[in-house]
C-alpha cells in the first residue's frame, strides 16, 4: 500500500508543484517519488501482505509494479522539453501519468474483482486525457475520442461478467470464485460461463488482443509518441499482470472452458499483428502492430497455465519493455529532426549516428527474438511453455509469425546501416543517452544471463 500512496502523494506533490511555477523541480520530485516507491517494492520482497481481502502485495504484484514503476521511470528521463512543446502546463503531463501509474499498481495488486475495475478505471481515465492533451492536434483529438469510446464500451463487458460471476458466486473475491469452481464441479451456475468470457472479452480489448485490437492503432498513432511509449510498454504489462491473477486465481478450475476461445484470438492476434506490420511505411504504425503480435505471444501463458507462466509474462515484458522503450526514444529523435515517422528518416542513420542507431539495432534484434539478447529468452520461456503441453501446432504457428517478424524488424535495421540517406545528425541529449544505454544493456544482460529474472516470482 504505501507503493500506491507515495505514488499518489508524488502526483499530487508535482501537480502543487506546477500551479506555484516550480517547473524546475517537476521532474527531479517525480523521480525522487518513482526511487521512493521502487524501495518499498523492494523492502516489501518475500513478505505478502493483504490489505482488508481487497488488495495482496504478494511477489507478483511486486514483481510486476517493479517493471511498471521503472519503465515509467524511464519514460519520465526521456521528457526534456517534449511535453513544453504542447503547453505550458507541463505538470500535468507529469500528474496524469503518475496516476495512472497508480492504478496500474492496484490492476496488479487485487484480490477483489471491485479493485481491477477501480485500478483499470483510474489508468484508463488518465490515458484517455493524455491521448487528447494536444487539444490543437486532430490527431490527437480522435485519438482520445476513440480510446474513450472503445475503452467505455469494453469496461462494460467487463463490467457485465463481474456482475455475472457475482450473481453466480455471491463474492468478488478470487479465491473464493476458484473456491466456489472447485467445490462445485459438477453445478456451477449457467451464469458463470458468460461471465468469464465477457471478462475475457474485456480485458482482450484492453491488452489489444485481435480482433479487440481495432482501437490502437489510430490511438497509438494519434497520441504524443511519449504517451504511446508507456501504453505500448507500462499499461500492456499491467493489463496483462491483471489478465493472469484473474484467469490464474480464480478461473484456473475452468481452463478447458475457456482455453480454445483464448487460443483462437491468440493465433488471430499474431497473425493480423505481423502481417499487418509488413505493409506499413511508417515505423510509428509498424511498432503499434508489432504491438500487438507480442500481445498474442503474452497470451500463451494465460493457454497453458503452469507454475511458471508469472514468470514467463514478466520476463517477456520486460525485455518488451526495454526494447520498446529504446525505439519510441529513437522515433521521437528521428522525428525532431525530419518532421515525420516515415521509414525513409532511417536511412543512413549509422554513418552520422552510430551509438544512437546501434541501440535501435539491438532493439530490432530484442523484439525479433535473436538470441543474446531479452527478447530471445522471452519467447523462448513462452514456446517451450507450450510445446511441453503439447501445443505443437500453436508453437509452429508462433515461429511462422515470428518469421515474419524478422522481416520487418530487419528492414530498419538494413536501412539505418545499408542504405544512403541524408546526413542527419541527431541531437541526442544526455538523459536520452543514458535510458538508451541502460536499456541496451538491459537487454543483453538479461539475455545472456536471464537467470535473474526466470524464478523471480
Amino acid at each position: 500500500m504505501n507503493i500506491i500512496i507515495t505514488i499518489a502523494a508524488t502526483a499530487l506533490i508535482v501537480l502543487y508543484a506546477g500551479l506555484f511555477k516550480a517547473k524546475k523541480a517537476l521532474l527531479p520530485l517525480t523521480l525522487i517519488g518513482l526511487l521512493v516507491a521502487l524501495g518499498f517494492v523492494a523492502c516489501s520482497w518475500n513478505n505478502p501482505t493483504t490489505y482488508y481481502g481487497m488488495m495482496r502485495m504478494d511477489n507478483f504484484a511486486l514483481a510486476f509494479s517493479a517493471i511498471a514503476i521503472i519503465g515509467t521511470f524511464f519514460i519520465f528521463l526521456l521528457t526534456q522539453n517534449y511535453f513544453a512543446e504542447g503547453s505550458d502546463n507541463i505538470a500535468e503531463y507529469f500528474t496524469l501519468i503518475l496516476f495512472a501509474l497508480s492504478g496500474m499498481i492496484i490492476m496488479v495488486s487485487y484480490q477483489n474483482m471491485s479493485m481491477l475495475f477501480i485500478g483499470l478505471e483510474i489508468m484508463s481515465v488518465s490515458l484517455y486525457i493524455l491521448a487528447g492533451i494536444r487539444k490543437l492536434n486532430f490527431a490527437s483529438n480522435e485519438a482520445s475520442l476513440k480510446y474513450f469510446l472503445m475503452g467505455a464500451f469494453s469496461t462494460g463487458f467487463l463490467l457485465f461478467g463481474i456482475t455475472l460471476i457475482y450473481g453466480a458466486t455471491g463474492s468478488f473475491d478470487i479465491a473464493t470464485v476458484q473456491n466456489y469452481l472447485v467445490n462445485n464441479v459438477k453445478s456451477i451456475s449457467p451464469l458463470f460461463y458468460p461471465g468469464v468470457i465477457l471478462m475475457m472479452i474485456g480485458l482482450c480489448f484492453k491488452v489489444g488482443a485481435a480482433p479487440f485490437h481495432f482501437w490502437v492503432p489510430d490511438v497509438y498513432e494519434g497520441s504524443p509518441s511519449l504517451i504511446t511509449t508507456f501504453m505500448s510498454t507500462v499499461v500492456k504489462t499491467a493489463g496483462f499482470a491483471a489478465f493472469l491473477r484473474l484467469f490464474a486465481g480464480a478461473f484456473q478450475p475452468l481452463h478447458d472452458f475457456w482455453m480454445p476461445a483464448l487460443m483462437v484470438i491468440t493465433i488471430i492476434t499474431l497473425f493480423i499483428g505481423n502481417i499487418t506490420a509488413l505493409y506499413q511505411k511508417n515505423f510509428k504504425r509498424m511498432l503499434t502492430y508489432s504491438s500487438v503480435s507480442h500481445a498474442g505471444y503474452m497470451l500463451f501463458s494465460l493457454i497453458v497455465l503452469t507454475a511458471n507462466s508469472a514468470n514467463n509474462v514478466l520476463v517477456y515484458a520486460a525485455a518488451y519493455t526495454f526494447a520498446t522503450i529504446i525505439a519510441f526514444a529513437i522515433l521521437i529523435l528521428v522525428k525532431q529532426k525530419t518532421g515525420n515517422d516515415n521509414f525513409e528518416n532511417f536511412n543512413g542513420l549509422g554513418k552520422k549516428n552510430p551509438l544512437t542507431a546501434f541501440a535501435l539495432t539491438i532493439a530490432m534484434l530484442s523484439l525479433a527474438g535473436i538470441p543474446l539478447t531479452a527478447g530471445f529468452i522471452g519467447k523462448y520461456v513462452m514456446f517451450l511453455n507450450v510445446m511441453e503441453n503439447y501445443q505443437t501446432v500453436l508453437v509452429v504457428i508462433a515461429i511462422l509469425n515470428a518469421l515474419i517478424g524478422f522481416y520487418y524488424y530487419f528492414k530498419v535495421i538494413i536501412s539505418m546501416w545499408f542504405k544512403d540517406g541524408s546526413d542527419t545528425v541527431l541531437d541526442t541529449p544526455l538523459q536520452y543517452k543514458i535510458v538508451l544505454a541502460l536499456s541496451v544493456i538491459v537487454t543483453l544482460f538479461l539475455g545472456v544471463y536471464p537467470s535473474l529474472i526466470l524464478n523471480l516470482i
